[in-house]
């Protein structure tokens, strides 16, 4: 059964792990933005949105190599930091932010982005209803051909299995939900799109064990989520 009170209960999780600490996760980009902004170049993206922004370490990478980004995170406190960060290194034309919960529709038209990219914002706590929803949200506002390039842990990371456990493949540790995938979800993910890439690798001290899924847009494709 899934734990719906817990999974709700994230948002002010975050708000408050964030207002503690203003840089989190530090400030050096991670391997995924690195990876992401060389196949984005490949590609020739130049408009980018990113997913769960967290507090802007991969933002700023973006706007620091050309790209243009734009930023949806649901939490006040990384979206004012994120804005923050953007002005103190004169990349806010290069940096638009949005308070908003990826769970609903995006804001913006279809067709409005040469990609989508998130680090891990997949294996947060949603539902695997949600997340075919949010990829669909992604798939209508993308170009195209655009790529949909998202990080999540998998089944042989350590703590797959490991504190309380909120339904599907959630489990709780430290007070954090994370979603955990195998093969068979990201192949599950997939409408709308098809898979260019499915990369394994590994982030942190624990290690973090993760996939790095690039999607491509179908070339003629219509969503019907709203």
């Amino acid at each position: 059964m899934i734990d719906h009170t817990a999974l709700n209960g994230q948002q002010s999780q975050w708000e408050g792990a964030f207002a503690k600490n203003n840089d989190m996760f530090g400030e050096a980009p991670s391997q995924a933005a690195i990876r992401a902004a060389g196949i984005f170049r490949e590609h020739g993206a130049a408009r980018i949105l990113e997913l769960g922004a967290g507090q802007g370490r991969d933002t700023l990478y973006f706007a620091q190599h050309g790209f243009d980004v734009t930023v949806l995170d649901y939490t006040k406190e990384g979206t004012e930091r994120i804005q923050q960060k953007a002005e103190d290194h004169h990349l806010a034309s290069q940096v638009h932010v949005c308070q908003h919960d990826v769970r609903h529709a995006f804001p913006f038209s279809e067709n409005s982005f040469d990609a989508v990219y998130s680090h891990m914002l997949y294996c947060m706590a949603f539902t695997t209803r949600e997340l075919e929803a949010i990829n669909q949200h992604a798939c209508r506002v993308l170009k195209p051909r655009g790529l949909n390039i998202y990080t999540v842990r998998h089944k042989g990371d350590a703590h797959f299995g490991q504190g309380v456990h909120r339904g599907e493949d959630m489990y709780e540790v430290g007070g954090f939900i994370v979603h955990f995938f195998d093969r068979a979800k990201v192949d599950r993910l997939d409408e709308g799109y098809h898979i260019l890439d499915v990369h394994e690798f590994e982030e942190g001290g624990l290690p973090r064990r993760l996939f790095q899924v690039t999607l491509e847009k179908d070339s003629i494709h219509e969503t019907s989520i709203t």
